[in-house]
């Protein structure tokens, strides 16, 4: 059935979204407004952001060293501040940065923003919270705009990911990063467990389109197992 409305979808609502999203547009969540521009992924249409921020809004945020990477439209990061939280907001997309920081003033909060590809220009320290949406599809990014989308053809993203999280978390860091149904979970696993990490689903939404989990990233040597 769910196959049957992503078809249905793909045929009638996405062609009109892609023309509705090709302009700036506002958003609004709660009290916080956002300007979004085109080569930004838009967090009102799309549930992954939702998902994650539904978790976030868990989570203790006052003065904690927060960091997003890959932030896009910065919603989750501006949250998190305007919760007290000392946030770190990072992208590759200039774009994206420089709507962000304009969003910010408009949101009375105080991010430190880096263009940077994941971890690579980030000052080496370790965060109390990192919250990850990242691009899903098994794709080489070609544009600005693909960055949000596309992980590389063989996941390069998580790959990196996995490779150089251990030098920003300490270990009672709370790392969490939303994944849909139509990624390769079997890769991205892979990818954790080869660099000293297990993935724990702690959340999930699910709807007609698609299925949003949550999962929490944790180091192996400071995971507690249970005695047999």
């Amino acid at each position: 059935m769910r196959s049957i409305i992503k078809h249905i979808v793909g045929k009638t609502y996405k062609p009109l979204l892609e023309k509705y999203l090709s302009k700036t547009r506002s958003y609004q969540y709660e009290d916080i407004r956002l300007e979004i521009a085109p080569e930004v992924f838009h967090p009102g249409f799309f549930f992954s952001t939702q998902t994650l921020l539904k978790y976030v809004k868990q989570l203790p945020l006052q003065d904690k060293l927060f960091l997003e990477p890959g932030c896009g439209s910065g919603l989750i990061s501006i949250y998190a501040a305007k919760r007290g939280a000392i946030v770190t907001a990072t992208d590759i997309n200039k774009i994206a940065l420089e709507f962000l920081s304009k969003n910010s003033r408009g949101n009375n909060t105080t991010l430190t923003i880096i263009e940077s590809d994941l971890f690579r220009d980030i000052p080496e320290q370790p965060f109390d919270i990192i919250a990850v949406n990242p691009p899903y599809y098994k794709k080489q990014p070609r544009t600005t705009r693909d960055y949000a989308w596309n992980c590389g053809e063989n996941g390069e993203f998580f790959e990196s990911l996995f490779q150089n999280l251990a030098r920003y978390i300490h270990p009672q860091s709370e790392v969490c990063m939303v994944l849909f149904d139509g990624c390769d979970m079997e890769l991205i696993h892979n990818l954790a467990s080869q660099n000293g990490f297990e993935m724990q689903c702690v959340h999930t939404h699910e709807n007609l389109l698609e299925k949003n989990s949550v999962f929490k990233i944790m180091p192996k040597e400071f995971i507690s197992y249970p005695a047999k």
